[in-house]
This record gives C-alpha cells, sequence and structure tokens, in this order.
C-alpha cells in the first residue's frame, strides 16, 4: 500500500524536471538566435581606426629642453675691395640728453646762460660732441700749448698762460655738415695775439692746428686775422668739460665743423698751402666756408 505513493510522487519529480529542461532549452536557443540576429545586424564604420604613433613621427617638444635650438648664422655680404667714403667715420654721442636738436633748453650745465644781448642761444647739449678717439681728459698741470713753425719764437703755453691774455667774447653758430647747428656765446683768447707773441713769419700763408686725439685742421692767415678767430675755454658761460674739448677749441666761424678742433695742444705757421688736416685728407674740401 505503501508503494504507489512513493511512486506516484517520483514520477510527478521526474516530469517536472524534463518540463523545467525542455523551457531553459527553449530560453537557451531565443538568446542564442537574438544574439546572432544583433551581431547580423551591426554596420563597422567607414572611419578607419586610430593607428599607433609612427615612430618616424616627431614627439611633443617639451616644455624645457638642456639643449638649445640650433641657430643659424645670419648672411654676410662681402665687403667692397673699394669705397670712396672715408673708411673711419666721426662718432656722433649727444651729451647727457637723447633729443640734441631743440631749441628749448632740456639741460641746462651749472651757470649757463640761455641769452646773450637779447639773442637767444643754444643749449651746450646742441652741440653733437664728435670725436675720432673718443673723449680726451687732459691733465692740467702737465698741459702745454705748443705755438711753433715760422715764427722766431717757439712758445710753450700752460693753460694759465694762454688765459693771461685779453679775452673776447662772441656768438657764433657751428654748423655741422651732418645738417645740425647750434647758436653758443664763446669765450676765449684771440689766435692773433698768440702768432704775434711768437713773432710768426708776416708771410706765412697757413696756419695748422692739431689736437690731443692726433686730429688735425688748418686754416689761411690772413682768414684767421680778418674774421678775429679765437680760441675758446667758455661756452655759454661755463668752462668747456672734457666732453665739449677742454681746454681750448678752435672757433671757426663761418666754416663747417670739420674746422672746428677741440682738446687744442698745437699751432704750427706754414707756408705748405696744399696741407689736408684729417678729414681733409679722407675727402672733405680744404675750403670748407659755408656758403
Amino acid at each position: 500500500m505503501t508503494w504507489r505513493p512513493c511512486y506516484f510522487f517520483e514520477m510527478q519529480t521526474v516530469r517536472q524536471y524534463k518540463k523545467t529542461v525542455i523551457v531553459a532549452a527553449f530560453l537557451a536557443a531565443v538568446l542564442i538566435v537574438a544574439a546572432f540576429a544583433a551581431l547580423s545586424s551591426f554596420t563597422p564604420s567607414s572611419s578607419p581606426s586610430p593607428s599607433p604613433l609612427s615612430t618616424s613621427s616627431p614627439s611633443p617638444s617639451p616644455l624645457f629642453t638642456s639643449t638649445p635650438p640650433p641657430i643659424q648664422s645670419p648672411t654676410i655680404s662681402p665687403t667692397p675691395a673699394f669705397s670712396s667714403t672715408p673708411t673711419t667715420l666721426p662718432t656722433f654721442t649727444p651729451l647727457l640728453t637723447p633729443y640734441p636738436f631743440t631749441t628749448s633748453p632740456i639741460f641746462l650745465y651749472p651757470g649757463e646762460v640761455t641769452e646773450y644781448q637779447g639773442k637767444p642761444l643754444s643749449p651746450i647739449v646742441n652741440v653733437y660732441q664728435n670725436a675720432i678717439a673718443g673723449t680726451q681728459y687732459i691733465n692740467q698741470s702737465t698741459y702745454e700749448l705748443t705755438i711753433q713753425g715760422l715764427v722766431n719764437k717757439t712758445l710753450y703755453y700752460t693753460y694759465d698762460q694762454v688765459l693771461n691774455h685779453q679775452r673776447y667774447q662772441k656768438v657764433v653758430t657751428i654748423y655741422c655738415v651732418e645738417g645740425w647747428s647750434a647758436t653758443i656765446l664763446w669765450e676765449g683768447v684771440l689766435v692773433k695775439d698768440l702768432l704775434e707773441d711768437a713773432q710768426y713769419d708776416p708771410t706765412a700763408q697757413v696756419v695748422v692746428f692739431s689736437a690731443s686725439d692726433h686730429y688735425t685742421t688748418s686754416l689761411p692767415v690772413d682768414y684767421i686775422l680778418q674774421n678775429d678767430i679765437i680760441i675758446a675755454y667758455k661756452m655759454n658761460g661755463v668752462t668747456l668739460q672734457p666732453e665739449t674739448g677742454w681746454p681750448f677749441m678752435l672757433i671757426s666761424q663761418s666754416q663747417y665743423g670739420y674746422k672746428w678742433i677741440k682738446w687744442l695742444t698745437g699751432i704750427s705757421v706754414s707756408n705748405d698751402i696744399d696741407y689736408k688736416g684729417y678729414w681733409e685728407s679722407r675727402g672733405f674740401p680744404n675750403n670748407a666756408t659755408i656758403p
């Protein structure tokens, strides 16, 4: 009597198991079919896949590198074998101001005057400080101004001995071949007085002036006498400074600036009418009279 219920229970269990297996198999088949359908409907993109970086492609530059980039050498044009222009040019250094051409003084030396007898003056800084060898610094205790050449007495003046002569003032405008000009009050002594002290030869025709930097120029004797040419030790009431030509500057009125010589150390009387000074021997006219 007890066997049939057990058998019936076992048969029921087997039927339920088979049913479960069939359902599971069916679901698995459905999932496989769905997956296959999804794969078959996928269309790959037409855009190419990113390729790996080529070893030959440059990598990004680092922000800092210890190796500087190579510097390209500039192209240098060959220097012509011959040039008609002077090989050495004067240096133009504006004194204490970057604005040398101004009608109103932006800088004045202590004691500098700005007018004389109602005539306005250019500030000293308007005079470009041209030099062939830089500013000359001359020791006053050893300074000598030599008067020589066609004279009866060769003289060696100290700075104070030059100033023992009668002094004169005159307003003269300096004109430079570079195009600038400045009207300055000059104070100094007559070249004529120094020549007479040395008893110069009255038949002499030329006076050669020389400076401590070996700059030279010349002027006719008649021009010096007729125009009362002076060597100045002051400009606009201020004693010359090393950069402005101390101790003396030749004031060659009506002549271009290269006939004005600074740091004067020598005056020589001569008959060499063909003498050419520093710039004259480099192509500038010996006659520098302003038209």
